[in-house]
């Protein structure tokens, strides 16, 4: 089974920027869609972004123009730029890799003031 481990979560005020990025134990990622996944306190877990194997992506409409995915096959990361955060974006962040059983162990991401 795959392994997962995110990084770059933190706290950042309102309008702030920050940069996650998933790394892979395995090279994964010739392979598989990758997709980022949040879940704030109380909700269910929903569907940031994805990107396929040949890089077409798509975004949850709550982000899109604010947050990016891509993929770098080389280093076998996913990263997540995050722009124009707002309080709504608070929630564990967490890497998938598109059919599979793997998830990473999540980011906490808090945007407040």
């Amino acid at each position: 089974q795959v392994q997962l481990v995110e990084s770059g979560g933190g706290l950042v005020q309102p309008g702030g920027s920050l940069r996650l990025s998933c790394a892979a134990t395995e090279n994964i990622f010739s392979s598989y869609a990758m997709a980022w996944y949040r879940q704030a306190p109380g909700k269910q877990r929903e569907l940031v972004a994805v990107i396929t194997t040949g890089g077409s992506t798509h975004y949850a409409d709550s982000v899109k123009g604010r947050f990016t995915i891509s993929r770098d096959n080389a280093k076998s990361t996913v990263p997540l730029q995050m722009n124009s955060l707002k309080p709504e974006d608070t929630g564990v962040y967490y890497c998938h890799a598109v059919s599979t059983l793997s998830w990473g162990q999540g980011t906490q991401v808090t945007v407040s003031s």
